[in-house]
C-alpha cells in the first residue's frame, strides 16, 4: 500500500511540476486546480518531513528495523 502511495505522489508530483514549468514557459496562467494540487503536495511533503523525525523519536525499535533495509537493482 506505502509503494502505491509513493507511485501515486511521484506521478501527481511529476504532472505538476512539468505541467507549471510548461505554462511558465508559454507564459500562461496556471489552471486554479493546477495551483491547488500543488499546494496539497507541498503540504503533504512538508507535513512528513515534519513527522518523520518525531516517529524517529517515538519508535526507536523501527528505526532499528530499517537500518538492515536494504534495496537493490
Amino acid at each position: 500500500m506505502l509503494a502505491f502511495a509513493g507511485l501515486t505522489y511521484s506521478a501527481l508530483l511529476s504532472f505538476v511540476l512539468s505541467s507549471a514549468a510548461r505554462n511558465r514557459r508559454a507564459g500562461v496562467a496556471h489552471p486554479p486546480i493546477l495551483t491547488a494540487v500543488g499546494y496539497v503536495l507541498c503540504g503533504l511533503s512538508v507535513g512528513a518531513a515534519g513527522l518523520l523525525p518525531v516517529w524517529a523519536a517515538y519508535n526507536p525499535a523501527g528505526v532499528a528495523a530499517l537500518n538492515t533495509l536494504t534495496v537493490t537493482l
